[in-house]
This record gives structure tokens, sequence and C-alpha cells, in this order.
């Protein structure tokens, strides 16, 4: 199969994404990134800081908010050829939206946190992110992507190497055996690679997100990797780099999230 161009993207929850605008224009330059997926947005659509990305040369964008929570947005220096989104779950919640960009199809997605209680029958957020996981496997099963990269906050630590501790963590949000077990088969049944894993490696401990209640986080290090890339395996052989940028946890009042990027050959 003849290869997609090259590309370096990254994704990122961003958590407000008119707040921290400034680090979303630092990160497209410094990064030299083709495409940023943003996860969390806040704004509506009207509200999108849209002109000065574009000023800043990230002039196509596709993008899917509401007022105050949610929101995805597709920032890119390539023209997109078109754009879509799935409303998972049937709540009208902007929590997908997917864009095709210089040959290849790219989804940017944000998944429900599930709030604290991991039980479904006390806790109706956690029944809708493991219904919104079952719909977006079906989803994938079905189309069977190629050329494809799924991107995003999926609020799921799958392996014991995600977390700070998984004996401590096995009953919290994020890391319990259901939501492990249900994003891996989510994986397997799309044939996603995941590209973070592959480029480091099955041993080594690996965040994307750190808790705004640890008042020192790099002292105490209790992260957990919830931030995802994952590619179509025909894409495999592409990958180049992957980098995960804790630096900018360190910076002024940061997202509480980092992002991580990927280069394609």
């Amino acid at each position: 199969m003849e290869n997609t161009p090259a590309m370096r993207l990254a994704t990122w929850n961003i958590n407000s994404v008119r707040l921290r605008l400034q680090y979303v224009l630092r990160v497209l330059k410094e990064y030299d990134l083709d495409v940023l997926c943003l996860q969390e947005t806040k704004t509506q659509d009207s509200s999108f800081p849209a002109q000065e990305i574009a000023d800043a040369g990230w002039a196509h964008q596709a993008i899917r908010g509401e007022k105050s929570y949610n929101g995805v947005a597709i920032l890119s220096r390539i023209p997109i050829d078109g754009t879509e989104f799935q409303d998972w779950v049937g709540k009208g919640d902007c929590r997908h939206i997917s864009a095709s960009i210089n040959g290849y199809q790219i989804h940017n997605i944000y998944l429900p946190a599930g709030g604290d209680i991991p039980d479904r029958n006390e806790n109706v957020k956690f029944g809708h992110k493991l219904d919104f996981v079952s719909e977006v496997t079906d989803y994938f099963a079905k189309i069977k992507p190629v050329k494809s990269v799924l991107v995003g906050d999926l609020n799921i630590a799958p392996l014991a190497e995600d977390v700070w501790s998984t004996k401590q963590l096995k009953n919290v949000v994020s890391h319990t055996e259901i939501e492990r077990k249900n994003l891996i088969n989510m994986q397997t049944a799309g044939g996603w690679i995941d590209s973070v894993r592959r480029f480091f490696g099955p041993d080594e401990i690996l965040y994307s997100w750190w808790s705004y209640r640890a008042r020192d986080y790099l002292a105490s290090n209790r992260g957990r990797r919830l931030d995802h890339i994952w590619i179509s395996s025909d894409l495999e052989p592409q990958i180049e780099k992957v980098k995960i940028h804790a630096e900018t946890r360190g910076w002024e009042k940061p997202s509480d999230h980092v992002p991580i990027s990927l280069q394609l050959s």
C-alpha cells in the first residue's frame, strides 16, 4: 500500500481554548505541527478563537463546541478535504469530530470522564462512559479504518504502566478493570495500533495527565496516561517519533493534560 505523506500531529486536552490560547499558539509554533487536535475546548463555535489561530498559520479548522463543556477541534495548516462527526449515545454533546487531511482520516475524541463511582447503577456518568466506549467500538469495527488516526483524551489508562499505582487505582474511575478491558477491546476491534506504546515499548512508565490537586505534581508524580494516539495498522511503518510533552504541565496555569505528538514519515 502506498504511504501517505509525512505529517506531524498532536493531541491535547487544553481545558479551555480561550483561557489557554497563548499556549495553543506556542505549541503549534514550537513543536512545528501540521495538525493539532484539541479536546475540552469549552466554547461555542461562535466564540472559538479561529482568527487568531488562522493568523498564526493554521487557517484550516474543524471545530465543534458547546458552552462551558466538552468541545473538540482540529487545527491544520494543510487544507481539510471534509469533516463529519458522530453523536455517540445520542446526547448531542460535542465529543467527536473527524477530518480528512492529506490522505489521512483523523478522528478526534473526547471520551466521557465517568464521574467518581465505578458503578453504573449508582452513577449514570459511569454508565454513559461505558455505553460511549461500546458505541465507538462498534462504529470502528464496522468501518474498518485505513489511513486513519484516532487521537484524544480517552479518559482511560489501560495498562499498569500507564498509572502511578495499578493496585491503588484499581477501583478508581479511569483504571478499573471494566474500563481497561473495554478500551483494549475498542482498540482491537478497530484494528488500531497504540502508537505511543509501539514507540516506547510496553514497560516504560508513561503519563499524560497529573491532577490539579497535587500541589507539586513533579515531586509526587502520580500521573496517568489518559491521552492516546492510535493509528490504523497500515500506517505502522510510518511511525517515526512520538513525544509526550511533559514540560507544558509546568507552565503557569497549565492544562492538567500535556500534548502528545506523533511524527509520521
